[in-house]
């Protein structure tokens, strides 16, 4: 007996028993796939589709202005639609992705259309014919370029809807959830995964953005589709390292059922012990994982109770479900408050890619006198704020926190998440006393200095490191198994919901404040009250920050059952629970 043991976990340590396959479908040898060998590739495509795009966003405001002459009101809206529809969209790749294609073959997918976009793009600055005008000064550019430039922008957006859900989600599929050492080195890769996005947003902020400024949009654009052309082939060589996950179909359909089961027989009365439930034994489980029965949403649990009168024989997915898919449906209940409390997270980071960059505009941006920055690379800033947080939280304060609290989060996600959307309250509060000191300053023929906004960039990179990598993992870790991918476009949908709330509450505060005929968002910075709006978005954000603590507070984490033979495992459940 002990020898049949012994020999069971030397195959648990030797093979991946988690539902992922190789590239050629079978179980996965742990030595040769997954971890940090394979999460490299992953990392380094997402390195290139960020400084991609970042590098387009943080500028793209200045772009809409000067080259093509829209006043600040439309631009800003016209950033915020495209920013809004490049992070909504991957609800539909990520949708795509897991009930069909699998994440590796839409990233192969996604990253054709990106290209074609970049391409697009590029020789929209380049070709005569479809460059903004002949002239150095554009009064107004030609409507076939902004045919062009703007179906360019919108073919990375379809391209972002599938590289962003399916390859973080890859990413983290990488580490096997049932093996200790994996499963700590994934919470560490959603920080490192998102230090690499700011070492990103710090290039694109400071060289990308200096030579569109300074030589030509043309050549920047030119040279971020070399990049992702060379990480895109890197991606490919990676294939023989990777982890896969074997498609299920429509993960809604599960929930569905679910919910259609309990609807009919909502007349039954639930067992007075859960183990009474429906739920097939991990012997017969051929993939996947089986959640622990909770006694959250206890209506749900009726659509696994077990008929006497259809015993003995296969009932309907419609009639009966298991424990686990009930559990899955729960999860995804739950999200929703979740989701709709942290959208204001979405609007305070649209500021920094609009508002924000109009107000350095303003300022003085001379660091001496030879050398003078764009006003996008104060975006660079943000950046240097996450770029010093994530280290320190991943290697000190997490270790620590282990040990005082023994949570192997160190904190659990939805404390993180509360951590940074306090800190827009801040950021925003900081920004409007900044402003309105600016403004005292240019009413009386004075510049401010650039170096002033830096507090307020500064604040928003590091409660970034909190909330945005705590809602990565959040979205990840809290949706079932087979929806990760729609689980990571979900989080990108908060950010792609703030920035078209951004531009919503643009437009209310332009038509209730314009009708005394002082705009606070006006054709130009110097004759608005940007001040005022961020006083409001800092009330906004207090409110929704309060809410979100009350939701949370008893949230309850999904909790997974045990894997026979696996002792390491024996923790997972402690793990799950506290998030």
């Amino acid at each position: 007996m002990e020898q049949e043991m012994e020999k069971g976990k030397e195959s648990e340590e030797k093979w991946v028993h988690d539902a992922s396959v190789d590239y050629k479908g079978r179980v996965p040898l742990r030595a040769s796939t997954g971890v940090w060998k394979a999460s490299f590739f992953v990392l380094a495509i997402e390195f290139s589709e960020r400084l991609s795009y970042f590098g387009i966003a943080n500028n793209l405001i200045s772009y809409l202005t000067k080259v093509m002459h829209e006043d600040l009101k439309t631009a800003a809206k016209n950033v915020n639609y495209w920013s809004g529809t490049t992070t909504l969209m991957p609800l539909v790749g990520g949708f795509i992705a897991d009930a069909y294609t699998g994440r590796f073959y839409m990233v192969l997918f996604s990253a054709f259309v990106y290209l074609m976009g970049l391409s697009l793009l590029t020789m929209s600055q380049f070709i005569p014919s479809i460059k903004a005008c002949n002239s150095r000064i554009c009064q107004q550019p030609r409507k076939i370029h902004e045919v062009v430039f703007f179906l360019s922008l919108y073919c990375i957006s379809v391209g972002t809807g599938g590289y962003k859900p399916c390859l973080e989600s890859f990413g983290a599929d990488q580490f096997d959830d049932d093996n200790l050492e994996e499963r700590k080195k994934k919470m560490s890769f959603f920080n490192w995964w998102y230090f690499s996005l700011c070492f990103a947003l710090l290039l694109s902020a400071t060289v990308v953005v200096y030579v569109q400024d300074f030589v030509s949009w043309g050549v920047a654009c030119l040279a971020i589709t070399i990049i992702m052309v060379i990480t895109v082939i890197a991606f490919c060589v990676g294939k023989p390292f990777y982890r896969y996950r074997r498609t299920e179909g429509n993960p809604l359909t599960p929930i569905l059922q679910v919910l259609v089961a309990a609807v009919r027989k909502r007349n039954l009365s639930l067992p007075s012990n859960p183990a009474l439930l429906y739920e097939v034994p991990e012997s017969k489980r051929s993939q996947g994982r089986l959640l622990k029965h909770t006694s959250r949403l206890r209506f749900l649990d009726k659509a696994a109770i077990i008929e006497d009168k259809h015993a003995g024989r296969k009932e309907s997915p419609w009639r009966l479900v298991t424990v686990t898919r009930v559990e899955e449906t729960k999860l995804v209940l739950n999200l929703v408050p979740i989701w709709l409390t942290s959208l204001t997270v979405g609007v305070c980071l649209a500021q920094g890619t609009t508002l924000f960059v109009k107000q350095a505009a303003a300022t003085n941006l001379k660091i001496s006198e030879k050398f003078k920055i764009p006003a996008a690379s104060m975006g660079s800033v943000s950046a240097v704020g996450t770029l010093i947080a994530v280290p320190i939280y991943d290697r000190i304060i997490v270790p620590i926190l282990r040990k005082v609290t023994g949570n192997e989060r160190g904190m659990s996600i939805l404390k993180r998440i509360s951590i940074g959307m306090a800190s827009s309250v801040i950021v925003m509060v900081v920004a409007a006393l900044v402003e309105a000191k600016r403004l005292r300053m240019a009413g009386s023929h004075h510049t401010m200095s650039v170096l002033w906004l830096i507090p307020q960039y500064l604040i928003l990179g590091l409660g970034d490191s909190f909330s945005l990598v705590g809602l990565q993992e959040y979205f990840y870790e809290e949706v079932p198994d087979s929806m990760r991918s729609l689980g990571m476009a979900l989080f990108l949908s908060v950010l792609g919901v703030g920035f078209f709330l951004s531009s919503f509450l643009i437009t209310i505060v332009d038509n209730v404040t314009g009708k005394n005929g002082e705009s606070w968002i006006g054709k130009d910075i110097n004759s608005s009250r940007l001040d005022r709006f961020y006083w409001t978005l800092a009330v906004i954000n207090a409110l929704v920050w309060c809410l979100f603590m009350l939701v949370t507070r008893r949230y309850t984490y999904k909790t997974v059952q045990n894997r026979p033979m696996d002792k390491e495992c024996n923790r997972s459940d402690e793990v799950e629970m506290v998030g």
